[in-house]
């Protein structure tokens, strides 16, 4: 990769309900594990940005349904600004969560930059409204909550709803897909839907290109890479909030992410839900940091 790279850490993790075992999820440590496993060295930023996330919370917000809605609106804001004030030309920004909801104020940014595409990589869809969700958090509803579909005090911060059209979305890699309703949300909306199944059916670099050619023909200003590392197959990756057996290997996100980071329109990508407290060995950490580097330095080994 020719261009100059930033790092913005957004250590999140209000857009989790956490487990019975947990004091709260382990998301917000992600970017501290990968400085560890070297993922700031190798890469080499330009500049380092971080925003401190509030302290963990699990308070519902009648309102909307969701939980911790309006400390993660204000969140988002500012997360919007940092991104904005230190936005450079010609420069990869690497997002690093944090859980998904982090998608919420860097889609506000993009907003207000233009008109982008979104291309969701996620063993989920997250494509759901919150009556259907069976934990609240805005993790699990994201994508839906971008695209304006929820309750306007997610949606429609600063009057911007929707953050993104559907029809500028693809959505790729869910395993979820046993529950029909939560399925059908999606599949009845105006974004690009492959399941897991028809991701490896389509091919995962034709996926790629088939979303550039979209990008390229709309005359779209850019577009943005969600990566929940929930899309790994589980034995490449447990280390989640929400585990699924399915999922692709390195190999085929080498195949979906190469075409996409090296696009001279991908504004950046954001890494969220890898959780440092379920793997203390970094078992799993060290090839997929491995892995991430060499896809986004272009390098073989």
């Amino acid at each position: 990769m020719k261009r100059n790279i930033n790092i913005f850490e957004f250590p999140l993790n209000l857009g989790l309900k956490k487990k019975e075992h947990e004091t709260e999820p382990g998301v917000r440590k992600l970017p501290e594990w990968l400085r560890k496993f070297k993922f700031h060295k190798e890469i080499n930023p330009v500049s380092i940005f971080r925003l401190e996330a509030p302290e963990y919370a699990m308070e519902l917000d009648h309102e909307s349904g969701v939980l911790n809605a309006d400390t993660i609106v204000d969140y988002a804001q500012k997360q919007a600004d940092l991104i904005l004030n230190n936005h450079q030309e010609n420069t990869f920004n690497i997002m690093l969560g944090g859980d998904c909801s982090i998608l919420i104020g860097t889609s506000l940014a993009l907003r207000k930059l233009g008109n982008f595409g979104l291309f969701y990589l996620d063993g989920h869809t997250d494509f759901i409204p919150a009556h259907l969700s069976e934990t609240a958090a805005a993790a699990g509803m994201d994508l839906a909550i971008i695209t304006g579909n929820g309750h306007e005090k997610l949606t429609n911060i600063q009057g911007l709803k929707p953050y993104f059209l559907e029809e500028n979305i693809f959505c790729a890699g869910n395993a979820e897909t046993d529950d029909e309703e939560y399925v059908e949300q999606i599949i009845n909306s105006d974004i690009q839907y492959f399941d897991v199944e028809l991701l490896r059916i389509n091919g995962f670099r034709k996926t790629a290109e088939d979303f550039l050619q979209m990008v390229e023909k709309k005359g779209l200003d850019g577009f943005f890479i969600h990566f929940d590392v929930d899309v790994l197959k589980d034995e490449l990756m447990p280390a989640v909030d929400s585990r699924m057996q399915e999922g692709i290997d390195y190999e085929n996100l080498k195949e979906i992410l190469w075409p996409l980071i090296h696009s001279h329109l991908c504004f950046g990508i954001e890494i969220t839900i890898l959780d440092p407290d379920y793997d203390e060995n970094g078992i799993y950490t060290k090839p997929f940091v491995k892995n991430l580097i060499q896809i986004i330095k272009n390098k073989e080994d």
